[in-house]
């Protein structure tokens, strides 16, 4: 049963996989859309990459396709594909993963699903989009990763080239997916025109990075290196305490005249007085604290700082997530029954006063919703009316 959180009224169809594609039409789900997951005979492969309670049901998978109805089709047979084509019809959003010349050799690119549903939104998940050489190579989060500078700023951070440790360029991909999907759906509400959404991994990334760290390469001529300083500056992680670790960021000038009048460190003087004049010697800045925190315990600085209105915290494990006093109190988690027992999912960090969102519900085993689907749109096992 959907609930009727803001998107009750959509329907999406969603041929995507891995997570890029899943995140988005999950969020999507959660907000009250129907979505109906088309797998492959042999299911989405991210359904065997993780822990899970049985076969085919990871948990990577049940987290990114929550609520979502499973049907298998064989888009390569004449059957697969009149199901999907039927589909197609009654659907707001089309949602793909696959790449422009495989979507197009099984008879869905745009052209072809416009012409059956002139009004849908049609969104392409790429690694890289059309309009450049790289457009037909395959791509995962770690190489897309690489392509936007990431391992290479964590180098000058760490001073070793490395991923971060998520799975970052899939989950911002699949953001940006949603919020380009439906951007196209409030036009056609405005309209009645549907349209073609392109979303490419790699020009994601590259604006992601590129907020900041952009800098004085956006000049001409350019004024400096494509770096944020302060981002990449070998200092910049969780301070030591005298009994632990401490994330904290003095950061404004505010906070620096309160920081320095309550704590009065001895290196404190005009030369670090203004924002400007700490952002020109940040690796300093850094050190110095460093050195400062290590004289009081981690419970001592946060009654001090948070005292102070200076953003500080301590430094939390993934598992302590789901014990967080914050998250707990604010509802944050739900738990779902499902066929292997209770699953504690994260909920939407957003809230809405009219239409809320909420888990959509479990994640449907490989091709659950087949049959009910195909009732639903008049087709027999065949794929005829």
């Amino acid at each position: 049963m959907k609930h009727p959180g803001p998107l009750s009224a959509v329907r999406v169809v969603d041929l995507t996989a891995m997570v890029m594609g899943p995140y988005c039409t999950q969020i999507m789900a959660d907000m009250g859309a129907d979505v109906i997951k088309v797998e492959p005979p042999a299911g989405d492969s991210t359904r065997y990459i993780s822990a899970g309670p049985e076969p085919g049901m990871g948990g990577v998978f049940v987290n990114v396709n929550r609520g979502k109805r499973s049907v298998a089709l064989d888009l390569r047979s004449d059957e697969g594909a009149r199901a999907l084509r039927e589909l197609v019809r009654d659907a707001d959003v089309f949602v793909h993963s696959m790449r422009a010349k495989a979507v197009a050799a099984l008879g869905f690119g745009y052209a072809d699903v416009a012409a059956l549903n002139p009004s849908i939104v049609y969104t392409n998940c790429y690694g890289y989009g059309r309009r450049g050489p790289d457009a037909d190579l395959t791509a995962y989060d770690d190489t897309i990763q690489a392509e936007c500078g990431l391992p290479s700023a964590q180098e000058q951070l760490t001073g070793e080239a490395g991923y971060v440790a998520t799975i970052l360029a899939d989950k911002v991909a699949g953001l940006t997916a949603l919020y380009a999907t439906l951007m196209a759906l409030f036009h056609r509400e405005r309209t009645g025109e549907g349209q073609e959404v392109e979303v490419g991994m790699f020009e994601t990334m590259a604006s992601f990075m590129l907020v900041e760290h952009a800098n004085g390469a956006m000049f001409s001529p350019p004024l400096g290196n494509a770096v944020y300083p302060r981002a990449v500056a070998p200092g910049r992680r969780p301070y030591r305490t005298k009994d632990g670790r401490i994330a904290a960021l003095v950061y404004n000038d505010k906070q620096w005249a309160a920081f320095v009048g309550a704590v009065k460190p001895a290196w404190a003087d005009e030369r670090f007085a203004t924002l400007e004049q700490r952002a020109r010697q940040i690796g300093t800045v850094y050190a110095l604290l460093g050195e400062t925190f290590l004289t009081r315990t981690t419970r001592d600085w946060l009654g001090l700082l948070r005292s102070l209105d200076i953003p500080a915290a301590p430094v939390r494990t993934l598992d302590e997530l789901f014990d967080n006093p914050h998250l707990t109190e604010a509802g944050f988690f739900e738990t779902v029954d499902t066929p292997n027992g209770p699953v504690r999912f994260p909920g939407p960090p957003t809230w809405f006063s009219r239409t809320p969102g909420r888990v959509a519900g479990p994640a449907p085993r490989l091709g659950a919703h087949t049959r009910e689907v195909m009732d639903e749109l008049g087709l027999d096992a065949e794929g005829h009316a």
